[in-house]
This record gives structure tokens, sequence and C-alpha cells, in this order.
């Protein structure tokens, strides 16, 4: 999920420690839980600060490690001891458990997103992305809102409140993977161009009747569209390319670390007078007949590097990053 998700969340959670008679009962120890969930909710997520290195570390590292099992336990215990550190007169078993909560929760919705986690790293460092829920869902979003705007008004008590939120949440979440299900095997049924061996991704938006689609054909190639109602339609068809200047750019540190990032990339290459531009994109991320989430590399005719980028932006922005002047 998005950070401003992940805050209301953490707010939630503390709402939700009020059913614990405790927390309930001690105005000091509840302010503790709400300071100990909103931070634990946003912890896997400190990677963020590889941006301050580069792209390419943040691409590669975002929701990996940092999501992983090993580090599940260092956030609980670093949190828990350094917040118990502080404030030495709150319980730490009520500290650590309402941390262990905030933490699994982020993992766990993230894995529902399409940018997907490395949560079962040390076992598997296969990205997993379920394509069930939007990262950013204004339903989830829009209801913590609501009860977190109930609690602070007064006009109801958190325990019944928060109780009747996470239980709608859960069975949203439910509805919602239901849906993929069905919708993902109506893609394929309504397909008249199915062929053997095809595979279908349906990617979730910010609306519940608008699929992304991407159909995957056992020659690396894929069709790009979208499921509207009940309307299947193709936009693209992306075939990577075959050219030289493709294999030398897999050499480059933001290439490789969005090939690492991602299994949908596919490559396209421009040739210049001077050289060759050569763009990664992620299928996925395809919006208005371009790729947002690209890794560019500009070479020489002997394929040395001039200049690339990785990260998020649009055609236009991206030949003023890199200074490239095609005409």
């Amino acid at each position: 999920m998005d950070t401003a998700t992940h805050f209301v969340m953490g707010i939630g959670l503390a709402g939700l420690a009020y059913t614990d008679p405790v927390v309930a009962g001690d105005p000091k120890l509840a302010a503790v839980v709400l300071l100990a969930t909103v931070v634990g909710s946003q912890a896997p997520d400190f990677d963020t600060l590889l941006r301050l290195k580069n792209n390419a570390a943040y691409i590669r590292n975002h929701r990996g490690l940092s999501h992983s099992i090993p580090f599940w336990l260092i956030w609980i215990l670093s949190i828990t001891g350094l917040i118990c550190l502080i404030f030495r007169d709150v319980p730490p078993g009520h500290i650590a458990l309402w941390v262990t909560i905030a933490v699994c929760l982020h993992v766990f919705t993230d894995l529902f997103n399409t940018y997907g986690t490395q949560a079962f790293r040390p076992f598997t460092n296969k990205w997993i992305s379920w394509n069930i829920i939007h990262i950013f869902d204004p339903f989830i979003f829009g209801t913590h809102v609501a009860a977190i705007m109930l609690w602070i008004t007064g006009l109801v008590s958190p325990a019944p409140l928060f109780i009747t939120l996470y239980i709608l949440i859960g069975l949203y979440y439910i509805w919602r993977t239901w849906s993929h299900f069905i919708t993902k095997k109506a893609v394929r049924d309504m397909d008249t161009q199915r062929q053997e061996g095809d595979t279908y991704y349906i990617i979730p938006t910010v609306s519940w009747n608008r699929w992304h689609v991407v159909k995957a054909h056992q020659n690396g190639s894929y069709d790009i569209g979208g499921l509207h109602g009940k309307h299947l339609f193709w936009t693209k068809h992306a075939t990577p390319s075959t050219h030289p200047a493709v294999e030398a750019s897999k050499s480059y540190r933001d290439v490789q670390a969005f090939r690492y990032f991602s299994s949908f990339a596919v490559a396209e290459v421009e040739e210049l007078e001077w050289g060759y531009i050569v763009r990664w994109g992620d299928v996925r991320y395809r919006h208005r007949r371009q790729y947002p989430f690209v890794a560019v590399v500009a070479m020489d005719k002997q394929f040395g590097l001039i200049n690339s980028y990785i990260g998020w932006l649009s055609d236009e922005k991206m030949q003023k990053r890199l200074s490239l002047h095609t005409n």
C-alpha cells in the first residue's frame, strides 16, 4: 500500500488496541501504543532512504530485504526495545504485540499489490505480487479516515468501531480476491485471440470494474489491454527487441536493477546518429501509451555508456532528465 494508507492503518490498529482492557484502562499506554503502531506500520518502508544513494539501489531493494521474514523480527524487537527504553513504565508485552500486528499487517497488505514484496526471503527471493488490490485503494483509505474521525470526535467508542472496521476490511479483501479470480477466468474466456500457453495477468486500478490486462505469450511477447466492465480490449503488442544494444545495456547498473525487480521487462531500441537509446519498460504499468516505470540507457556506437536513468518518468521528462536530443 502507499504511505498514507499505511499511516491511517497504524492509527486504526491503535484504535483496535482498545479491545485490550489494559490498553483501554491506561491513557498513557494507549498513547504509547498509538506511537508503536504508527511506527510499526511504516517500518518496513524505511528502505525508502535508499533513494538518497541512487534510484537503482532503491528500485532493486525497496520492499525486498526490509519486508523479509528476518526483518519482521528486527523491526519488532528494535521498535519495541526503543519505545520501552524511552517509556520505561509501559508493559513490553503489550507494546510488542501491537508492533508485531502493525509490521505483519504492513507486509501482508503489500502482497496484494502489483509492486509486490520479497516477503518470504530467505526461503525464496521471488517477488510476490498477487495483483488484487491497487497500491492506493480509496475504500481502504476512506473507511479508515471515516473511522478515525468518528473516534476523534467521540461519537463512537474505539473498540466496537475498529472491530467493525477490520471485519469489514477483511470481508473486502476476501471479495476482491474472489473478484480477481473470477475476472481472470472471464478474461481468458472472453479473449477470442487466446493461444495455447498464454498466461493472463489482471492488474487492479482504483476502480472496481476497470482492470489492466497483460497477456504473456510463450515467445516472450505481450499483449497489453484492459477490461472495462465486460468490455475486453487490446491496445498494444510488445515484442522484446533482439538488437545488440539491448544485450549491451544489460551490463549497466540501472538496467540490472530494473530486470532484477521486474519479470515483465520489454526493451525497445532507438538508433540515432550518435548511438542508441534503449528503453526498458514494465508492461504492467503501461499508461497513456507510455511506460512510466522505465530504465533508459543512452550509449554511443560502441555501446559505451553516455547516461542512464531508472524510475517513474514520462517520455518528455525522461529526455530532459538524460539531457538527450533525439531530433
